[in-house]
């Protein structure tokens, strides 16, 4: 069997057996699946045999690049001389204990605690019934109310799907769960209109004291939040956004989540997205860049103020998973946080790639469909829009997106389609001179949309 026979038989196979997270089966069936073959650095190769620079990272998590033979080596020893146990019943394995230490090690100062999960998913639910556990521990068992964010991303789990603000999930689900409450999101290009980012980021964040009033402060456990949300956009708030939120969590006592599972471990440039930010989170969620996708590892870090009041005021913690602290995916994360402290590579995103990227990033800007190029550290964002000024969208919104993404594609170029807002987020190991062959790339596929859009009649 040849490389096409081989690549055509894999479609066939994937259209009859495989259900793929958040895609449309009928469309995989009719259109076929990419299938993704090896991967070298932050370059994938498919089964046509086209190179791709993945301007995703995966899914926001091959932190230190493909191919870290490293970590397969570590990988391999520790399922050698142990490839599981539990973490119940008064258990730990050797990679958990010093994976715990070094998180400890590297997070702000506040938190000495992690509670080890598989996802980003697991982490959000643990983050509910921690909060919630910690409330009853307190004597305030009514306080039992977490808010999220519409358009933030928090998994998709029930609990997280439910915390999370994308309404379309709660459409398909019946959701949001009760206990839950949403405010608006701090997006400035969709929604800041007439106001300066500044007056905007202060009018958002205030959206949470009114949804506490509107609750009632003693209901009110906690807000989550991502530093950046990620899968709503790329949704960068202002600079006096943060600030006010943990001003207003101060005032009423509430716990503070940060939601680092794309932020944390070097994307802005600082190991941990709240602390770009200046703020003191109580518990902070991990997954993705702590083994850099190599394995399934998540976590939550829980801070004093909750830690000491479990610990403290005792009682089992009835919450937990089969692979908890597993010692294979344990090892190789810590195997892959030395491999980011030993190469720098949170400093190189913050003093060489971050601002780099963002400089040439700017420059698509100037792209007729660009009505925004924003980013932040190893995190970029276009806005395409039918006209810039006024400022209008096409409809149906998304349409535009998912061509330019195909294109991308054709151009060997990942990006990411949320709606018609166009997402990178590379591996933190790019350099400048891959840097300017994404820029390049994403410059044709802008051209490509734009002529085909004409060509179309969108235009």
């Amino acid at each position: 069997m040849d490389q096409r026979e081989q690549f055509r038989h894999w479609q066939a196979l994937d259209a009859a057996h495989f259900l793929h997270p958040f895609s449309d089966s009928k469309q995989i069936g009719e259109r076929g699946t990419r299938v993704i073959t090896r991967a070298e650095g932050i370059y994938l190769y498919d089964g046509e045999g086209r190179q791709l620079l993945d301007g995703m990272s995966g899914l926001w998590c091959v932190a230190v690049g493909y191919g870290r033979r490293e970590l397969a080596e570590v990988a391999a020893r520790q399922m050698n001389e142990l490839p599981y146990y539990n973490s119940f019943f008064q258990c730990a394995t050797p990679p958990a204990i010093e994976l715990a230490a070094k998180l400890a090690e590297i997070t702000p100062p506040q938190f000495q605690h992690v509670f080890f999960t598989g996802s980003g998913s697991e982490s959000v639910d643990t983050v509910i019934r921690l909060a919630r556990r910690y409330w009853q521990l307190e004597g305030q068992p009514e306080r039992n109310i977490i808010i999220g964010r519409w358009n933030g991303y928090h998994g998709s789990t029930i609990a997280g799907a439910s915390l999370g603000g994308m309404k379309w999930m709660h459409e398909q689900g019946l959701l949001p769960m009760p206990g839950i409450g949403h405010i608006e999101q701090p997006y400035w290009f969709e929604r800041g209109a007439g106001l300066s980012p500044a007056d905007f980021g202060l009018q958002a964040a205030q959206e949470l004291e009114q949804c506490i009033q509107r609750l009632g402060p003693e209901r009110v456990a906690a807000f989550i939040g991502e530093p950046v949300q990620g899968a709503g956009g790329v949704i960068i708030p202002p600079e006096t956004y943060w600030p006010e939120i943990q001003r207003i969590c101060d005032r009423h006592g509430i716990l503070l989540v940060s939601d680092e599972v794309i932020c944390g471990f070097g994307r802005t440039g600082r190991w941990f997205g709240s602390e770009y930010y200046g703020t003191r989170p109580d518990l902070m969620t991990m997954a993705k860049a702590l083994s850099s996708g190599y394995l399934p590892i998540g976590g939550v870090m829980v801070g004093d103020r909750v830690a000491k009041t479990l610990i403290a005021k005792g009682g089992e913690f009835a919450h937990g998973f089969t692979y908890s602290a597993h010692p294979v995916c344990s090892a190789v994360a810590l195997a892959n946080l030395g491999i980011i402290q030993r190469e720098k590579l949170v400093e190189h995103v913050r003093d060489t790639a971050g601002p780099y990227l963002q400089r040439r990033w700017a420059e698509l800007a100037g792209h007729p469909l660009v009505g925004e190029a924003r980013g932040l550290g190893l995190l970029g964002a276009l806005e395409l829009v039918k006209v810039k000024d006024p400022k209008t969208w096409f409809e149906p919104r998304g349409k535009v997106g998912e061509r330019c993404r195909d294109n991308a594609i054709l151009n060997g170029l990942v990006m990411r389609a949320t709606r018609d807002t166009m997402i990178i987020a590379p591996p933190l190991v790019i350099t400048p001179s891959q840097i300017d062959e994404l820029i390049e790339k994403a410059w044709r596929t802008l051209d490509q949309t734009l002529a085909g859009l004409k060509q179309d009649g969108w235009l």
